[in-house]
């Protein structure tokens, strides 16, 4: 067995009433059972077709499980002299204004150009280990093409505290996003769960299973031709596309979105009804990504206890597309 290959199992007899984990390590005997629990909290196993990251769920004969062990990545990311927009740095930490269209850490497709890659260059040996070498000093992400700031930690002691701070919602993170519609009541809270969407993988969910509790408030900033919004968000938790999935959920989806966007014709519908140019309703079609910027952050300092609050400006991109309302 390679890794990197596909598996496909029916459990029989023999692993009925097992452990998932326990069934695979029989299945799949030259695989450590510490990598097969990894792959399962990954969501690299699908079972009776649907993504399972419950390790400890007892199997019964029958059921089919789907794995694909991913092939050994090198050991540790090179160092790269990637540019770095810092807003805050000291022996401890810094901060980031993360551009669009820079991956966050290493991952399929993305073994190069990440921050990770950058952060190596820029701080050479000082950075914390708790991520491991593929996320040294990564506490928390943005995805892709969301731009704004990030925290990272260059102490494991940093890293403890602000990961800390994350798990008590004591390190506030508020983004901006531009939506379809105007959100009722104008300021609330959305609280789904969020998980692996069963159909689509590169897709996050409120209704797949194994979901995990998300929480969003949001406030309209700003209307335009009231059927458009520009939306403040703060997190009370950190799912992946938690924003994302929860305003698509009230049916407010992001503009631009490649996965969770609104219809184009909802668009220009929106558009014709606002009374804006038919030009606007093909630049917010065409925009290239989701229109979400994490605009604020704020903490305590990990070592020093001392208050810090950092703002970035919505970059271009986005400043020019809301111009275009005029």
């Amino acid at each position: 067995m390679r890794e990197g290959d596909h598996h496909e199992f029916m459990i029989g007899e023999d692993q009925s009433g097992m452990r998932l984990d326990k069934a695979l390590a029989e299945l799949l005997p030259d695989v450590s059972r510490s990598r097969l629990k990894g792959l399962i909290d990954d969501e690299a196993l699908v079972l009776n077709g649907l993504v399972c990251t419950d390790a400890s769920r007892k199997v019964a004969k029958g059921h089919t499980i789907a794995l694909t062990v991913p092939a050994p990545e090198e050991a540790e990311p090179e160092a790269e002299d990637i540019p770095l927009d810092i807003v805050f740095e000291d022996e401890h930490m810094l901060v980031i204004n993360k551009p669009v269209g820079l991956v966050v850490h290493r991952g399929a497709g993305n073994y190069t150009g990440t921050l990770v890659n950058a952060l190596l260059h820029h701080c050479k040996d000082d950075l914390s280990g708790i991520g491991g070498v593929m996320r040294p000093g990564i506490v928390h992400r943005l995805d892709k093409d969301t731009s704004g700031l990030m925290v990272v930690a260059k102490t494991d002691q940093a890293h403890q505290g602000l990961a800390a701070q994350l798990e008590d919602r004591s390190l506030s993170r508020i983004y901006r996003a531009l939506v379809l519609g105007l959100p009722v009541p104008m300021k609330g809270h959305i609280e789904l769960p969020i998980g692996r969407d069963p159909r689509n993988r590169l897709k996050m969910s409120i209704k797949g299973k194994n979901g995990k509790p998300a929480k969003t408030h949001y406030h309209i900033q700003k209307s335009y031709g009231d059927q458009f919004a520009l939306v403040k968000c703060t997190l009370e938790s950190g799912r992946t596309h938690q924003i994302r999935v929860h305003m698509q959920a009230i049916k407010h989806p992001l503009i631009g979105d490649p996965l969770y966007g609104p219809q184009d014709t909802a668009v220009r519908g929106a558009v014709k009804r606002a009374g804006f140019a038919p030009e606007i309703a093909e630049m917010l079609i065409k925009f290239p990504r989701q229109v979400l910027h994490a605009g604020e952050i704020g903490f305590k300092h990990p070592i020093s206890g001392a208050a810090h609050k950092y703002t970035a400006p919505v970059p271009d991109d986005i400043g020019k597309l809301l111009k275009t309302f005029g």
